[in-house]
C-alpha cells in the first residue's frame, strides 16, 4: 500500500485522530506492514508487548484465558483498532491473544518510532496524555460503577 493510505488509515485511528497528516507521515514511513493469515496469531497472551498494531485490513477476534485455561472471546476488531496502544508508551504485557478471522493485515508501530514523534512533537505528547487521562478516569467510572455489587 501506498504511505498515504496508510497515514489516511492511522487518521482514522482514534489514538491519532487529532494528529495532523505531516505528523502520521513520521510513523507511517516508520512503520511495518505485516500479514497475517485466516487463524494465525498476531500476538499471544501474556507476552511482552514492545508495540502496538493498527488494523489495516481484515479483523481480529480477541480472546482471554479463563480460570480453566480455555480461551474465551472478549472481542472482535477489524480495521481502524490500534491493538495494545499501552505498549507505545510502557513495557506491558497482552492482555489477550489476537487471531486472524480472515487473512488480514496490520501496520506495527513500534515503540522507538511512538517516541521518536513525541520527542519531535510536544503538541502531540499533550494529545496524548489527555487521552491517557480520559481513559482512565472512564475505567475509574467503570469500576465505581461496579463497586455497589461488592459492598
Amino acid at each position: 500500500m501506498a504511505l498515504n493510505d496508510d497515514i489516511a488509515l492511522l487518521s482514522n485511528v482514534s489514538l491519532f485522530a487529532e494528529i495532523g497528516d505531516d505528523k502520521l507521515r513520521l510513523i507511517a514511513f516508520g512503520a511495518e506492514r505485516r500479514r497475517v493469515a485466516k487463524g494465525h496469531e498476531l500476538f499471544r497472551e501474556g507476552a511482552p508487548a514492545d508495540c502496538a498494531y493498527a488494523v489495516a485490513v481484515g479483523s481480529f477476534s480477541l480472546s482471554k484465558l479463563d480460570a480453566e485455561g480455555r480461551p474465551q472471546h472478549v472481542d472482535t476488531v477489524s480495521r481502524g483498532a490500534l491493538l495494545s496502544e499501552l505498549a507505545l508508551i510502557s513495557m506491558v504485557e497482552r492482555k489477550f491473544t489476537a487471531t486472524a478471522d480472515e487473512d488480514s493485515e496490520v501496520i506495527r508501530i513500534n515503540r522507538p518510532l511512538f517516541r521518536r514523534m513525541l520527542e519531535e512533537y510536544p503538541e502531540v505528547t499533550a494529545m496524548v496524555e489527555a487521552r491517557i487521562r480520559d481513559n482512565l478516569q472512564t475505567m475509574i467510572r467503570r469500576v465505581e460503577a461496579l463497586a455497589g455489587r461488592f459492598a
